[in-house]
């Protein structure tokens, strides 16, 4: 959401609202929704905080402010919930927005324009020194000082800013940007990933040095190139996983798949050293060439120019193929050259239309015009939401494509037999320990932060096993030794394999007969460590569980691709009744961060459904007060116990306005002063209830002589507090059980039961709130019932405190009016009042105080559930 800068800056600040947010905001919480009351807002603002240093335009999208006053905010601008774009309603609004735009050429540009020219030059220096030794030794000497200078300089300014937090800046080591906005003509973070120029110069680093004895600046592949090659493959490797953060699978499996070349070619180049030359009995890249190909292909989804530029790849693996010796010499030298001068250029593409409001044309709306032509396909809408998993939301795209393409690679790489060579002589040992082993268990923790367990568990599996396999028969670490000892270790795997084919029943036909055929691979494998490996059994099993993996592979990228048509993986073969399982409706599940997502439940519960929602504790199972019916079906969905009744919640405790004449001024005063956290407050029970239209189910709400309330600390849980009214509440659990700490234990314990669940991951905390008695408030004393998140000396300092401004005649001023009664006797002259006062100051002196409670003593019937 957004507002006006102009009624929070003025024309000359050099700050606007996002960049303040921006910078305020936890940098763990990127993704996570973050909102701010105005009343903060215009604090922070008249105390002259001005924030300038922050990159903020790339997170626009992912910042919402709460304001109280929210019907007047929608009044001026609107918010696009499918992609949570900012629109503008009028021009002037439009200006209010981009005034305070900071625009310009950064100092620290200057900065990074003289290292990147030192380390050009100082790299030219040292390529025309290899050709003739007494060539610019000096020269690049002087270029790499000047880059050790300037860089020194850089990394002290920003450890500087860092450490003064931005107070203290050195000249030119700012990190100011230029702001984008919807009409900059800068792309937003659902079309825009910022990792893949790292990637791009990693693929010309290798280039580069594949290409130098083509040039004959080196004679061959040496030992002393391989830390280069490695290291683009480890950042290529990262690229990869911060492309799956981007939620772009299609550029993360290239990079995945560049990664594998890289790490092949260092290998070779590694062996050199010993002598020992590489070779392979069977054209192998072929397989790669034709993933590759298939890739380029959806990639053209993006732009024509990517598929173009990865089809480079499917030549270079050709290249490879038509040498038996796979030493990445004569034809793959020229083809990575070409990639070379190709990487520089989608470099520089690439670069320019991140940055720039003009865009160099890539052929981005060419595929989509050529699907539309076609009646039969359908695309899949793209967007950062597009891919969020069957229950809640991840911070990671699906992996699963590249899991496959590298279990195709694997298993094909094992059809290789060694014969009478020694084993690291068939280059073997990258494509089965890289690709079936690193990049699987990659695979495997990404399909776990999607909460996709079973799939995790079995690519880990599998990424062991290639690793393991791979090292032992293809690393040479057992040579010619065979025997049941070393079966042990197999014999264990295939028991873990049985057990994930059983619980691929529960998925689809197609894992089942993925985990099946892996079955066999694993029983090669145990033949082989025996000694009784038939000929031919290995080749036969790995080519059926190669095409079952390519199908996977290719199911994969129809799925992120097209609506319609897709390749089936078949339905779950078993099927649980329950959740997911019996073939029943399943409830809305909807991301909490996303503000569209909190309209839907709130929705829902004004329509009398019942949800579960993510509070600063654990999870709770909530309904709309003013809907008895749904308060009674919460109450029996999960067979509420007498003795554990539901609470109820307010936003705010503007909430309570209306009954406040009703309650103490000391609690008021405590509950403003205490709100919002997680204290849940024990209270006197009494007529104000009726004013919440909970009618008969009012009964469920706490017990006939208490009730509990509260106002949580989170800011999902508030705004749709705000958007519905007061709520009771119930922990998400079956009585008896223990709390629910994510929204998949919701689904699995009540999911057939509510019509929505809001899905925020893991609970930030896993103990429940603090539950304070404040029957006895009056009398100056609280007691507690259970002592939770917050601790027992923060409540009663907070208690102290409010006790404290009431004893020296701070009283709350809504209270004023309450507390100043209307003179009984106006016609009274001032003795004949003073002597009427004395007596009733005699009176009331001689008046018993009722005796107190000790908290150790009290009655715990009246606690509630509270989480």
């Amino acid at each position: 959401m957004l507002f006006s800068l102009r009624n929070v800056c003025t024309t000359d600040d050099t700050v606007n609202l996002f960049t303040l947010a921006c910078a305020l905001r936890p940098a763990s919480s990127i993704a996570r929704p973050w909102f701010m009351t105005w009343s903060t807002i215009e604090t922070l603002i008249s105390s002259g905080t001005l924030i300038t240093n922050i990159p903020c335009h790339r997170y626009l999208w992912n910042i919402h402010v709460c304001l109280t006053d929210f019907d007047n905010l929608m009044d001026n601008f609107a918010c696009d919930g499918s992609h949570d774009e900012i629109m503008f309603r009028s021009c002037e609004d439009y200006d209010n927005f981009t005034e305070n735009q900071l625009i310009g050429f950064d100092q620290s540009c200057v900065v990074l324009l003289i290292i990147s020219l030192s380390i050009s030059l100082a790299c030219g220096h040292q390529i025309a020194g290899l050709s003739s030794p007494g060539f610019g030794q000096s020269a690049t000497a002087a270029c790499y000082l000047l880059v050790t200078l300037v860089g020194a300089y850089f990394g002290c300014g920003r450890l500087l800013s860092f450490i003064t937090q931005g107070r203290v800046e050195a000249p030119g080591t700012g990190l100011r940007r230029r702001a984008g906005g919807q009409g900059s003509g800068v792309r937003a973070p659902e079309d825009c990933n910022d990792v893949v120029p790292v990637g791009l110069v990693m693929n010309l680093l290798s280039a580069s040095v594949i290409a130098c004895p083509l040039l004959a600046v080196v004679p061959q592949l040496a030992p002393g190139h391989v830390p280069w090659l490695w290291t683009a493959a480890v950042f290529q490797l990262v690229v990869c996983v911060l492309s799956y953060r981007s939620m772009d699978s299609l550029t993360a499996t290239f990079y995945g798949f560049t990664s594998i070349l890289r790490f092949a070619e260092g290998y070779s180049a590694l062996l050199t050293a010993f002598s020992i030359h590489t070779s392979s009995p069977i054209p192998f890249p072929v397989v790669f060439a034709v993933l590759f190909f298939i890739l380029a292909l959806f990639s053209c989804q993006k732009s024509l120019a990517e598929g173009l530029y990865q089809l480079f790849y499917v030549a270079y693996t050709i290249a490879l193929a038509a040498q038996p010796s796979l030493s990445f010499q004569s034809g793959a030298q020229g083809v990575q050259a070409a990639i070379f001068v190709v990487s520089a250029v989608m470099l520089l593409v690439t670069s320019y239309n991140n940055v720039s409001a003009k865009r160099i044309p890539t052929g981005e709306g060419v595929f989509k015009a050529l699907v539309t032509r076609v009646s039969s396909l359908t695309l899949r809408p793209h967007d950062r939401h597009s891919q969020a998993p069957y229950l809640g939301y991840s911070r990671y795209a699906d992996a699963e494509v590249l899991g496959h393409a590298c279990s195709v690679l694997a298993v094909f790489s094992i059809t290789a037999s060694m014969g009478d060579r020694a084993p690291l002589g068939v280059l073997v040992l990258p494509w089965a320990v890289v690709a079936g082993g690193v990049l699987q268990l990659l695979v495997g923790s990404v399909a776990f932060s999607r909460g996709k367990t079973l799939e995790s568990m079995a690519f880990v599996l599998y990424g062991v096993m290639w690793s393991v396999w791979g090292l032992t028969r293809y690393g040479g670490l057992y040579g010619d030794t065979r025997g049941f000892n070393l079966a042990v270790g197999i014999i264990s795997f295939l028991l873990f394999n049985s057990l994930v084919t059983v619980g691929a029943l529960f998925l689809s036909v197609a894992w089942v007969v993925y985990a099946a055929t892996f079955h066999l691979i694993i029983i090669s494998f145990l033949l082989d460590a025996m000694g009784a490996l038939p000929y031919g059994y290995d080749i036969g099993v790995s080519i059926v569980f190669g095409l079952m993996s390519f199908y996977c592979f290719l199911s994969g990228l129809f799925s992120l691709t097209f609506l319609t048509p897709q390749l089936p993986l078949g339905r779950a073969l078993v099927r649980l009744s329950g959740t997911g399982g019996g073939g029943k409706d399943i409830c809305l599940h909807v991301p909490a961060r996303k503000a569209t997502a909190v309209h839907q439940i709130a929705e829902i519960m004004k329509s009398g459904g019942i949800c579960g929602m993510p509070t600063d504790t654990v999870y709770v199972l909530v309904a709309a007060c003013n809907r008895p019916d749904a308060v009674e079906k919460a109450y029996k969905c999960k067979q509420q116990a007498q003795d554990r009744p539901m609470s109820l919640w307010v936003s705010s405790i503007n909430q309570l306005e209306p009954v406040r004449s009703l309650l103490s001024a000391l609690l008021w005063d405590f509950m403003s002063a205490a709100w919002p956290s997680s204290i849940s407050m024990v209270i006197a029970r009494g007529p104000w209830m009726e004013m919440f239209g909970l009618g008969e189910s009012a009964k469920h709400i706490g017990t006939p002589q208490s009730i509990a309330i509260r106002n949580p600390n989170c800011a999902v849980a508030t705004h749709l507090i705000n958007l519905v009214g007061p709520i009771a509440v119930t922990s998400a659990n079956p009585t008896g059980e223990a709390d629910t700490t994510h929204h998949n234990q919701v689904y699995a314990k009540l999911g057939d039961k509510v019509d929505g669940v809001l899905c925020d991951g893991p609970s930030p905390e896993n103990i429940a709130s603090t539950v304070v008695d404040c029957t006895k408030i009056d009398s100056g004393h609280i007691g507690f019932f259970r002592v939770g998140l917050i601790p027992k000396s923060q409540v009663l300092q907070i208690f102290e405190e409010v006790q404290k401004r009431h004893s020296h005649g701070q009283i709350n001023p809504g209270f004023e009016a309450d507390l100043t009664e209307p003179d009984p006797n106006p016609n009274l002259t001032d003795p004949q009042r003073n002597t009427e006062e004395d007596n009733t100051e005699s009176t009331e002196s001689s008046t018993v105080p009722p005796p107190t409670q000790s908290p150790a003593n009290m009655d715990t019937s009246t606690l509630t559930t509270q989480p």
